[in-house]
C-alpha cells in the first residue's frame, strides 16, 4: 500500500531501522555480560518486542497492567512491571500472573509493600519483587543507604506471599543531560547506586540476585556495568530527535515518523497546516538549547521545516530561522513525514503502525496496545 493512501494522521515505522537499532543494544549488552530486558512502554507492540528481545532471553518490561496481559496473551511469560505497586492492582496482577506468567513487581514504600503481599496472600497468589532505587532521578525508589531500604527487604523476604528478587532503578534524569559526558556521569552513579543497594540487602543476609538498570541513554554511554544482571533501555528502538540532541543516536536511527496531509497554506503567518496537531505528535517540546527550532518535531526530507507550533487537530510547519516556507513543494493534500521529539508521547495517541522496510510504502500493519 502507498503511504498516499494511508488516512493520516497515522504512524509509520521503518522496520529496517528498527532492526537494525534492537541488534545494535542487544550487541552492547552482550558485550557488557548483562541480560536485556527492553522496556516496551513506548512500542507496546509484540511485533516489535519480537525484534527487541532476539538473542537474549526473552523477558521484557512494561509500564502497565494492560501492557502486561497484553504481552503475557501473545507469549511472553517474564515480564517485570516497573511502576510501585499498589495493594489495589494486586487482583489484576493476579489474573496476568495466573496465566504462567512470571510478573515481577516493584515497591520503594514499606507500607505499600505490606498492602501488597496481604493482599496477595488473600488471593493466594505469589509474586517477585523489586525495590526501586533512586539514583538522582527524584521520581521514586529510596537512597541506596537508607534503611528503608533494608526494612523493606526484611518485610519481603519475610512474607508468604512474596519473594525478594532484587532491586531496580531508573535515571530518568539523563535525558535532561548536557552532553554524553554528563550522560556517562549519571550512567556511573546509577550503576554504583544499584550496586551498592544489592550489596547492602547481601549483607543483611537477604536475597538480591537482580540488579536492573536502564534507560536508553545510560544503556547507550555506560562506561561498564560491573555488578548489574540486567539493562532495561526502551526508546533506543525508535529514537527521536531527543535523543538524537543528547547524542544517544544519530537521525538515521530514528524510526519513527508521523504522516501527515498538508490541509492549508496560511501566507500572512507564513506557516503551512497539516492534520497532524498535539494529539498526534504530543506536545512534548525540543530542547531548549541550540536546538529549540526543533519545535514539536521535524519534517523529514525539508531541511529547516520544523512544527512551530500545534492545536488539538492543526501542526503548523514554518522555516527555522523565519521567511515563507515553500508552499510550492508542499501543495495542499500532499503528505509530509514528520519526526518526533520523544517518540513514546507521539506513539501513545496512535493504535498501530504502518511497517514500511526502508521504502515509502506499507508491507505490514503492527497492533499496539493502549490505555491502561
Amino acid at each position: 500500500m502507498p503511504l498516499d493512501d494511508l488516512k493520516t494522521p497515522c504512524l509509520i515505522l521503518d522496520r529496517a531501522i528498527l532492526r537494525r537499532n534492537c541488534a545494535a543494544m542487544a550487541g552492547r549488552m552482550t558485550a557488557h555480560g548483562v541480560r536485556l530486558r527492553p522496556h516496551m512502554k513506548t512500542a507496546k507492540s509484540a511485533d516489535v518486542a519480537a525484534l527487541a528481545t532476539a538473542g537474549h532471553f526473552g523477558g521484557i518490561t512494561v509500564s502497565t497492567l494492560a501492557e502486561a496481559a497484553y504481552f503475557a496473551e501473545r507469549g511472553y511469560r517474564d515480564l517485570t512491571y516497573a511502576v510501585g505497586m499498589a495493594a489495589a492492582k494486586v487482583e489484576e496482577a493476579a489474573e496476568v500472573a495466573r496465566g504462567g506468567c512470571r510478573l515481577s513487581l516493584l515497591t520503594d514504600d514499606l507500607g505499600a509493600a505490606r498492602d501488597v503481599a496481604e493482599r496477595a496472600a488473600t488471593l493466594g497468589v505469589r509474586f517477585p519483587m523489586l525495590i526501586e532505587v533512586d539514583t538522582g532521578g527524584l521520581r521514586g525508589g529510596v537512597a541506596p543507604d537508607s534503611e528503608d531500604l533494608l526494612a523493606i527487604g526484611r518485610l519481603v523476604d519475610a512474607s508468604d506471599a512474596l519473594d525478594l528478587e532484587g532491586v531496580l532503578c531508573h535515571a530518568g534524569h539523563s535525558y535532561h543531560c548536557n552532553g554524553v559526558d554528563e550522560i556517562r556521569q549519571v550512567a556511573e552513579e546509577e550503576r554504583a547506586g544499584a550496586v551498592r543497594a544489592a550489596a547492602r540487602l547481601r549483607d543483611a543476609g537477604l536475597p538480591c540476585p537482580v540488579v536492573s538498570i536502564g534507560s536508553t541513554p545510560t544503556a547507550v554511554h555506560a562506561a561498564h556495568l560491573d555488578g548489574v544482571t540486567e539493562m532495561r533501555p526502551g526508546v533506543y528502538m525508535f529514537g527521536d530527535l531527543d535523543q538524537v540532541s543528547i547524542g544517544s543516536c544519530a537521525m538515521s536511527d530514528i524510526a519513527l515518523s508521523v504522516l501527515a496531509t498538508v490541509i492549508g497554506h496560511n501566507t500572512r503567518a507564513e506557516r503551512i497546516l497539516t492534520d497532524a496537531g498535539g494529539l498526534a505528535m504530543s506536545k512534548d517540546r525540543g530542547s531548549d538549547g541550540p536546538d529549540a527550532a526543533r519545535g514539536y518535531g521535524q519534517v523529514m526530507g525539508h531541511d529547516g521545516l520544523y512544527v512551530d507550533s500545534v492545536h488539538q487537530e492543526h501542526g503548523l510547519i514554518a522555516m527555522a530561522g523565519g521567511g515563507p516556507p515553500p508552499y510550492d513543494a508542499l501543495p495542499i493534500g500532499s503528505r509530509v513525514r514528520i519526526l518526533p521529539n520523544h517518540a513514546c508521547m507521539t506513539a501513545a495517541a496512535h493504535d498501530r503502525y504502518h511497517v514500511i522496510e526502508s521504502e515509502p510504502e506499507v508491507v505490514e500493519v503492527w497492533d499496539r496496545v493502549n490505555g491502561w
